[in-house]
């Protein structure tokens, strides 16, 4: 059973889900402006407890998954980051490729948080995974996130489909640890 390790950034820390984070997340996940790219629709507080319990499921079944992303001066908590297989019907496919994502909550945008964050996530995923590529999905209207991920070295391959809304697909080849 592997447990997420804890990352270490000039800002952050990335660690693992507790319970103690249910408030902020449900909070973070039950914001209209935070899922307006994502689903559209505000999680409940049980979908954000069955989300936590999921991250905590990615790295026991995968060795890999999402991070808790805490504020290093403040203890706060920024949002979830990381990657996973969420086995999602989508064209193309993504045939068990590491699929990165990142939210962070509405009070640390547009700081870099998530640029910091992923970079964190990826530079593990290179030193500890034994993929070609990770790829990582993003609504074309989430400008902020189009960024990031282009900060992160993910490249524009074109649209993909999921439940019948287009996104734009981008990958990112892994450094050969």
């Amino acid at each position: 059973m592997k447990k997420a390790p804890i990352l270490y950034t000039g800002r952050l820390i990335l660690r693992a889900h507790e319970p103690a984070d249910l408030d902020a997340s449900a909070a973070m996940w039950g914001d209209p402006s935070v899922v307006q790219h994502i689903s559209g629709r505000p999680s409940t507080r049980s979908q954000s407890w069955q989300r936590i319990l999921t991250y905590a499921g990615l790295w026991s079944m995968l060795g890999y998954g999402y991070w808790a992303v805490e504020d290093r001066a403040t203890g706060g908590f920024v949002g979830d980051v990381g990657l996973a297989d969420f086995h999602r019907a989508i064209e193309p496919p993504l045939d068990g490729t590491p699929e990165t994502g990142w939210v962070i909550a509405p009070n640390f945008w547009g700081k870099g948080y998530a640029t910091e964050a992923i970079r964190a996530a990826v530079a593990w995923a290179d030193a500890s995974l034994d993929f070609d590529r990770t790829v990582c999905i993003v609504s074309a209207a989430n400008k902020a996130s189009l960024r990031v991920a282009g900060k992160a070295g993910y490249v524009d391959m074109g649209t993909a489909t999921m439940n019948d809304e287009p996104l734009r697909l981008f990958v990112r080849a892994q450094a050969r640890h």
